[in-house]
């Protein structure tokens, strides 16, 4: 599967964002993002990542904003980042696999945590 599709797939899953956004979300969807790793390790997927979502329409801090948190391979950090992401209200969250537990551990509230292999896709 190519980036571009997976990433088209995943944006277009979140096309309901607003209608799922409880009463308290602002009006802009906020993606919360919840990385094991560095963002040094990251460049190319998440420069694929906010080209999918501009394919898709959403610009980041135009139409979407997008709340980053890396634990720099320090896992134990990841419980307290993704609660601080469900205390920034994000609508949802995408996680990578040393994440998705964390994660989900956080909120029940929040959708499901979309499991992003970003550290399987090709750069």
């Amino acid at each position: 599967m190519r980036r571009r599709d997976f990433i088209k797939g995943i944006v277009g899953s979140t096309a309901a964002w607003p209608l799922a956004a409880h009463a308290q979300q602002t009006a802009m969807p906020v993606i919360g993002f919840l990385n094991g790793g560095s963002s040094d390790g990251y460049v190319a997927q998440v420069a694929g990542f906010h080209q999918g979502l501009k394919e898709a329409g959403y610009i980041d801090g135009q139409n979407v904003k997008i709340e980053y948190r890396w634990a720099d391979d320090l896992y134990d950090r990841l419980p307290a980042m993704a609660i601080d992401l469900v205390r920034h209200e994000v609508t949802a969250i995408l996680a990578n696999t040393p994440a998705v537990r964390p994660a989900q551990a956080a909120t029940k509230t929040i959708p499901w945590p979309i499991l992003l292999r970003l550290d399987s896709l090709p750069a």
